[in-house]
């Protein structure tokens, strides 16, 4: 006879019904994390959460076998981590997920070829979403597996360079059920394969086509398209407006439309091209043709209009004045890197669209005071403003945006003059969630310590090579906000350990970025290896003073918490430190770390270095300085290759550190 377990002894959650696990389960959904830690509460949530599982986003593929078997009833598969994806493990997948399987993504996978498809495609009949980007190997034979996916609503194929018409015929012919197909950079897929699309698969809302060799000839078969929502015809060259009269046609469903980089488009084409798309709300003309008074008048056609981008245009103010006449819904105005933009037009474009929610005016040097007055004043519901680089503006000119736009969310205002009054006026701003103040020579801790006190919601903080913040200030902001999930703080060359020592109370934070911050030493990388368990990007270049004893801090927390800090840890940088073979060897314990940035470490061998790349299983990308090209043997390189793992070699020279004074002129990065 079985005994009987007392009272004292009974789980008491085994009382809890199923139905009401799953509840709780439903509002885990923030953090991932939540639901491991749930799991291991007892054997019925173990086996509970197991069951309760829909959405699957595994490391490895050589544990897939044990992950599959664990979760059951997976609906959403995502296989974008796992470097080595091959036939086989696709066959696993296939023989776990039958009929439950809904959607999978490969996108950054590698290996598989047109017999996984198709095993996968025999056996998961109600798949509705695949993507497949990046598989730049795949050819029409995968195309062709791709097409037995009768039920498939949403297809991605970009940059797979290798498909042809033929390919992207059998899908048009099995996929008739597409609602969304991306072809970006497929550069074998010509107007034929367009066309076909466009005619077998008649339920499609979503097509974007950018970069592919096509002309005006496969336009018709698109604009016949009943149901057309969203089209993307970006950098299509071959696309002109000698034929007006196919433009004409237009497509009446059409709700975004994006033409940015198609150059021989004008503003006769445009306007052929939306004169029957009144339904049009996004346009995207970046990096196209001038923005003359011609073109503009041509969107007064579009009565629904919401948002405009002309980043990179030539602007004119006749033109600019006219886009302020036109598109009386207007939300978003983009005009990022746009040449012509002056205080005049800009003032005249925002007192005429007061009801601006998002506005982008980086680069605009021309602008003065006087445009961000206008702003301040007319379009005070913005939530976004971006105005990175614009060199004319004074440090006075930010105070009016903190007392009139309380309702930003989005502020950046990288290389500026703004100074700790400006922050002040800004932090009034209490649902601010994203704050870029890079290079920012003239802001202060006390500047800081204002955003701290004000802004609760902040998320991300980008600092870089704002050297006027110490320590004061990142504790002020690490006390005040602790829902920041990203800070920037590269080449803040006076922040010291307790800088990092503040931040690890900010259990939320997944990036940091410390490159070049050279006070900092691994007892404050021990401070945030313990206590920061969400984070996912370490960057700490140039850091001398971090040597193998915060390697081994990070590696050691993450072997005690396997599967609450390893699980996210994906990008690590140390170029530049005092880091050896040891602890470098160290990290290999990190289950999921995914990137190596290994340029100009002294402590370093080739021995040690490759020990150490063999170690970490589940590498997908190692950057290594050329000269250890010569050092590494060529089968080594080879083998980490079939694993999945690629190699980018830089011939960087390493480069002194440059005067604070002369950071604007002379960046390291010029990308940041």
């Amino acid at each position: 006879m079985k005994k009987q377990k007392s009272p004292a002894t009974q789980n008491p959650f085994d009382v809890l019904s199923e139905e009401l696990v799953f509840s709780i389960l439903d509002h885990l959904d923030s953090n991932p994390l939540d639901k491991k830690s749930f799991s291991l509460v007892c054997k019925s949530f173990y086996s509970i959460e197991a069951k309760h599982r829909r959405t699957l986003k595994p490391l490895r593929s050589e544990h897939l076998p044990s992950v599959l078997n664990r979760y059951p009833f997976v609906t959403h598969l995502n296989l974008s981590l796992c470097r080595r994806v091959t036939d086989g493990s696709l066959a696993f997948v296939a023989d776990a997920y039958k009929a439950t399987l809904q959607r999978i993504d490969l996108s950054q996978s590698k290996f598989f070829s047109s017999n996984g498809l198709l095993n996968l495609a025999m056996n998961c009949k109600n798949l509705v979403e695949l993507d497949l980007s990046n598989a730049t190997e795949l050819r029409d034979a995968a195309a062709s597996a791709v097409a037995q996916f009768s039920n498939l609503e949403k297809l991605w194929v970009g940059r797979c360079k290798l498909i042809t018409d033929m390919g992207i015929g059998c899908i048009a012919v099995g996929c008739k059920k597409l609602r969304l197909i991306c072809l970006k950079w497929c550069v074998g897929v010509g107007d034929l394969g367009v066309e076909l699309i466009a005619i077998k698969c008649e339920e499609l809302r979503s097509l974007d086509l950018s970069y592919l060799p096509i002309t005006d000839k496969c336009l018709p078969s698109i604009f016949k398209l009943q149901y057309l929502e969203d089209l993307v015809l970006e950098g299509c060259f071959g696309i002109d407006d000698d034929n007006t009269d196919v433009f004409k046609q237009g497509c009446r469903t059409l709700k975004k439309l994006d033409i940015s980089g198609c150059q021989n488009i004008t503003h006769i084409g445009l306007s052929a091209l939306i004169s029957s798309s009144g339904c049009l709300e996004q346009l995207n003309l970046a990096d196209g043709s001038p923005v003359t008074l011609a073109l503009a008048d041509g969107l007064n056609k579009l009565s629904m209009l919401q948002s405009i981008i002309l980043d990179g245009c030539l602007v004119t103010s006749s033109g600019l004045k006219a886009v302020g006449y036109s598109c009386s819904s207007l939300k978003e105005l983009s005009l990022s890197k746009c040449l012509g933009v002056t205080d005049e037009a800009l003032s005249f474009v925002v007192s005429k669209h007061r009801d601006l929610r998002k506005l982008d005016i980086t680069c605009c040097r021309m602008i003065t005071d006087l445009s961000i007055a206008s702003i301040a004043s007319s379009c005070t519901s913005l939530t976004s403003l971006k105005m990175e680089s614009c060199s004319l503006v004074s440090r006075e000119a930010f105070i009016l945006i903190g007392q009139r736009c309380h309702s930003l969310e989005d502020l950046d205002l990288t290389d500026n003059e703004i100074d700790d009054e400006g922050l002040k006026s800004i932090s009034s701003c209490a649902g601010l969630s994203n704050l870029k103040v890079g290079i920012c020579l003239n802001i202060t801790d006390r500047g800081l310590s204002y955003v701290g006190k004000s802004c609760p919601k902040l998320k991300e903080l980008d600092l870089y090579r704002s050297t006027g913040i110490t320590d004061a200030g990142i504790s002020a902001i690490a006390c005040g906000c602790p829902e920041l999930e990203m800070i920037n703080a590269a080449y803040c060359t006076a922040i010291t350990d307790s800088s990092l020592i503040s931040l690890s109370q900010c259990p939320k934070l997944k990036t940091l970025e410390i490159r070049g911050c050279t006070l900092l030493t691994s007892v404050g990388l021990a401070a945030i290896a313990n206590k920061c368990t969400q984070l996912t990007r370490l960057d700490i270049k140039k850091c001398h003073n971090i040597d193998d004893r915060g390697m081994v801090s990070i590696a050691c927390f993450s072997q005690n918490l396997r599967q609450v800090f390893s699980s996210f840890f994906t990008s690590h940088k140390f170029s530049y430190s005092s880091i050896t073979d040891l602890g470098l060897l160290s990290l290999s314990s990190l289950s999921s770390l995914q990137t190596f940035t290994v340029i100009h470490v002294q402590g370093l061998t080739p021995r040690g270095l490759a020990a150490a790349l063999l170690a970490c299983g589940g590498l997908k990308k190692v950057k290594l300085h050329l000269s250890l090209r010569s050092l590494l043997p060529d089968p080594f390189i080879k083998h980490m290759e079939a694993r999945g793992c690629v190699f980018e070699w830089r011939n960087k020279v390493f480069q002194a550190e440059v005067d604070p004074k002369c950071w604007k002129l002379q960046l390291e990065d010029p990308t940041h």
